[in-house]
């Protein structure tokens, strides 16, 4: 499986990368993993509605050119649905079984997604009620992505 994280802005923090880094070395021998970031718009502090849109079509536009026609797209959203580790490990798994080889997951910006890269998607994951760092879900994607391919094998590491 190839799998595609699309991201918007670029991850500064040494401490999230080794963690990430972590984890591509482990799913390594599961699936092909790679992080694609895309850079993300300058926005002045205080933003109204209108400076908001057009920050999320500019990073719409830029997340949109990176996924291919077959690619199945997991945006992850506030309003999304909440998923069990044991629900992405299934889900991953469907995909696979029925052919759905490329896989990307997209992460916003701070302002979120257009409604473009919404409607583009195929799912819409939530992985919480709360606020995460946009830098910080990375990790805790791929770390899921990981757990989720260690279930779907029988593997210990899920508890």
């Amino acid at each position: 499986m190839n799998i595609s994280i699309i991201t918007v802005g670029k991850l500064k923090e040494k401490y999230l990368k080794q963690g990430i880094d972590e984890y591509r070395k482990r799913l390594s021998s599961y699936a092909n993993i790679q992080i694609v970031e895309v850079a993300d718009e300058k926005a002045p502090e205080n933003m109204s509605e209108a400076d908001i849109h057009i920050v999320k079509e500019k990073e719409g536009e830029r997340i949109l050119s990176k996924i291919g026609t077959d690619t199945h797209v997991i945006a992850l959203a506030i309003d999304g649905k909440k998923w069990s580790s044991e629900r992405l490990a299934k889900e991953l798994d469907q995909l696979a079984t029925y052919g759905k080889s490329k896989v990307a997951f997209i992460i916003g910006g701070s302002v979120g997604l257009s409604d473009e890269v919404l409607k583009r998607a195929n799912q819409h994951l939530s992985f919480s009620d709360m606020t995460f760092p946009h830098q910080l879900i990375r990790l805790i994607l791929v770390e899921q992505v990981y757990r989720a391919f260690r279930i779907n094998r029988g593997e210990p590491y899920h508890k």
